[in-house]
């Protein structure tokens, strides 16, 4: 192989890779914008019923997670106390 011919094929290479390159941030740009478009702000009324909603915690309804209810606490508390004395 002489030397135009690897010259030549590391310019193909170049130019393919450059290209690639150029396909790549042409479709990031286009997904960012497409995006930016159908987000639209909340407003303060969707704000408040979000922030006024109860969280949602299956598991902790369920017993499979420690949550916020203070009933279950309460009575481990008394089944402790009653094992103490």
């Amino acid at each position: 192989m002489n030397r135009v011919d690897k010259e030549e094929r590391i310019q193909r290479i170049r130019i393919g890779l450059t290209g690639l390159a150029f396909v790549f941030l042409l479709v990031l740009l286009g997904t960012a914008i497409s995006r930016s478009s159908n987000d639209a702000p909340p407003t303060a009324e969707q704000n408040e019923m979000f922030a006024n909603q109860e969280p949602n915690e299956p598991l902790a309804e369920i017993g499979a997670a420690p949550g916020t209810g203070t009933s279950t606490n309460q009575a481990d508390d008394q089944s402790n106390q009653a094992k103490d004395q």
